[in-house]
């Protein structure tokens, strides 16, 4: 194993191959749901509205790293998220579905990244809706609010993937148990944007 991280280091120094090392994430639809304007309560916590009971659904904690293609942060950089509640409702107004949405559930959110790309969201794991397999989209601006990336969140291993002709497997993250702080699931997702021109 030390041996195996030895070589990837080496490789990595070489000039052009650490540049080349991380893909960059495909790019995907916003879809008909991005908020026209940001909710009077808007943060990193979808799961907590002022004056509503918690948001319904299974509480899930999503982390990660804004990366550029050669490894290093993307400094500076905001990382909205959004999604339907755990009735398949966005809160927008031309969701027209037939349940009510959930009032504790935030639906929006935004984080700026820290010194190491670094961005954290407390959500609900994603439920499907008509046509849609569950997903959570995700948006990154630089620090000037230039779109860098607008992409989707997918659960791996879900059943409903192969079904939806938007689907990427390359986004599909796996959803590992957690059991702290009211969490029930963890997520990780690097994005990796492509450089300015």
């Amino acid at each position: 194993m030390l041996r195996r991280h030895v070589i990837l280091g080496l490789l990595a120094s070489l000039p052009g191959l650490a540049a080349a090392k991380l893909a960059p994430t495909p790019r995907q639809t916003a879809g008909p749901f991005y908020p026209w304007a940001e909710p009077e309560h808007d943060d990193a916590d979808l799961t907590r509205v002022p004056g509503q009971p918690p948001a319904q659904g299974e509480h899930t904690r999503l982390t990660g790293r804004v990366l550029l293609p050669d490894g290093t942060p993307l400094v500076g950089a905001r990382v909205e998220i959004w999604q339907c509640d755990a009735v398949g409702r966005y809160h927008h107004v031309r969701d027209g579905g037939r349940n009510a949405p959930d009032a504790g559930f935030q639906g929006y959110g935004y984080c700026d990244v820290d010194n190491d790309g670094a961005y954290a969201f407390r959500t609900i794991k994603p439920v499907p809706y008509s046509g849609r397999t569950p997903h959570i989209h995700l948006r990154v601006l630089d620090g000037d609010g230039r779109e860098r990336l607008t992409t989707q969140v997918y659960v791996a291993g879900e059943p409903r993937n192969g079904r939806d002709g938007l689907f990427d497997a390359s986004l599909a993250v796996p959803f590992e148990p957690a059991d702290a702080d009211g969490l029930r699931w963890a997520v990780q997702f690097n994005p990796v944007v492509q450089p300015r021109a």
